[in-house]
């Protein structure tokens, strides 16, 4: 069993009061991957520390040469692909496919943002006087707290610390203590590729010591969280203290519209993946199919169908489709949500019970007859679990998927153009697919939900991330 540490102002080490919490393989909860350091208050105030003393160079370093090393950085990624994936799917569950997906997207993200140190501009403005020159310059937030959760291990790190080391912040960041190995691996990627000590700042811990602390600092200038919405808003209620700024991702309840005029094959596969890709445990996942009377009982009949037809087992097994929730207490969600679909009357159709022993498996769990006020229509389960919502028509589905407090990603599968413009129109989601799954997004591009999916303010991702990483500076210049 190894024992793993922190990365703090260049130098692995120990929690100081040599705490320590154990990670293990989901698929067979006998195998212990390691230990990991849990980390103290003071601890998270050394790294706070060592961020900020490493800002000022950082920041001086010409934004092409931060660009360098980050993407240096993906080529290291790259060149550790096999590696990531199998660590991901060891500590997450993921299958191995799903795992290669993230670690490519890992290594694009910092691919991107590595070119963003040459685009790095701001604004020329004429003066409001004569000899009077106006321009804009974009500069760097200071230190940036990072803190992630357990379902994207790589990917959301990368879409998060990639954007803040272009725009020359520093980091101090945080995983989810599910899955803190492979969020290791992609730090010492960047330490190889030759990041100075203290730019990034790597520490573990429970969310009420580390969490907390970064979050109330005032040493910290920006905070970037991605979580529920019940932590997330706790985040933002104690980081405006020091009028820190905040970047909120928060989860979702993703509808996917299915019309009468839908391909059934290609409606069953979106909802497949989108629902029970990822073991459903992706704030962007599938949990509510609103389909068109004309098509539902085909539709419902295939769904169910194919969901009893998925493998599933350790995503280390040649042919596993879907692999087990995260922990024993996700797997308690996901089966008391379960419960609660059948209290409140809706028809189960596939699925429903645990498939262990040695894992934390579940069935991928189909409902139908959903009402749209149900719990499990209305709450975020976070596991393979899709309801299905009857609709009259095209209004009637929309109206349907908006009735709700989270607007994340939402999708619609039809061949008809007015159908789909008039949908990504009205929809309130931050994210729009139109015959692809709610689920997958390109690393170039903005993303962020919109109502109690996020704070409503940055998005992430793209060159939109400039907004957030960096704070504008207005100078007028007279001359002559």
């Amino acid at each position: 069993m190894k024992e793993f540490k922190n990365l703090i102002n260049g130098q692995w080490v120990d929690a100081s009061n040599g705490a320590t919490f154990e990670n293990r393989n989901p698929a067979n909860t006998d195998e212990v991957i390691g230990t990991f350091p849990s980390a103290t208050r003071e601890d998270t105030r050394r790294a706070i520390a060592a961020a900020r003393e490493a800002f000022p160079k950082w920041a001086a370093l010409p934004a092409p040469s931060r660009g360098a090393l980050l993407d240096k950085a993906s080529q290291i990624i790259a060149s550790r692909m096999d590696e990531l994936a199998a660590t991901l799917t060891r500590e997450e569950g993921k299958t191995l496919a799903e795992a290669r997906g993230e670690a490519v997207r890992a290594r694009d993200l910092f691919r991107f943002f590595g070119g963003e140190g040459w685009r790095i501009k701001g604004d020329m403005l004429p003066g409001t006087v004569t000899d009077e020159l106006i321009f804009t310059r974009r500069e760097p937030l200071g230190v940036i707290g990072l803190i992630t959760p357990w379902n994207f291990p790589l990917a959301i790190p990368a879409w998060k610390m990639a954007p803040a080391l272009s725009y020359g912040n520093t980091v101090v960041f945080k995983p989810a203590s599910f899955s803190p190995h492979v969020s290791l691996m992609l730090v010492e990627a960047l330490m190889e590729a030759g990041l100075p000590p203290g730019v990034v700042n790597y520490i573990t811990g429970s969310g009420r010591e580390v969490g907390d602390e970064i979050v109330n600092s005032p040493g910290v200038n920006g905070i970037s969280f991605t979580g529920s919405y019940d932590v997330g808003t706790r985040v933002y209620a104690q980081a405006i203290k020091n009028l820190t700024r905040v970047q909120l991702e928060m989860g979702g309840k993703n509808p996917t519209i299915v019309l009468n005029d839908a391909k059934l094959d290609l409606a069953v596969s979106i909802a497949v993946t989108g629902g029970f890709g990822l073991t459903g445990q992706a704030c962007t996942a599938t949990s509510r199919v609103i389909v068109e009377e004309g098509i539902a009982d085909r539709f419902a009949a295939a769904l169910a169908d194919a969901a009893r037809n998925l493998k599933v087992g350790s995503g280390l097994d040649s042919g596993t489709q879907m692999g087990p929730a995260v922990s024993q207490d996700q797997l308690e969600t996901d089966l008391k949500y379960i419960q609660i679909g059948r209290q409140e009357g809706a028809r189960l159709l596939a699925g429903g019970d645990a498939m262990g022993p040695g894992g934390f498996f579940i069935q991928p769990t189909v409902f139908d007859q959903v009402d749209p006020h149900m719990r499990i229509a209305q709450e975020e389960i976070f596991g393979p679990v899709i309801g299905i919502i009857r609709a009259k028509n095209v209004d009637d589905a929309i109206e349907k998927a908006n009735g709700i407090g989270f607007g994340l990603s939402a999708g619609i599968v039809t061949n008809d153009l007015h159908n789909a413009l008039v949908f990504a129109e009205r929809i309130e989601a931050g994210v729009v697919k139109i015959n692809e799954p709610t689920t997958g997004l390109g690393p170039h591009v903005p993303f962020g939900g919109f109502k109690h999916s996020s704070a409503n303010t940055f998005k992430e991702q793209g060159q939109s991330a400039i907004d957030f990483y960096t704070r504008t500076k207005t100078v007028y210049l007279k001359h002559g």
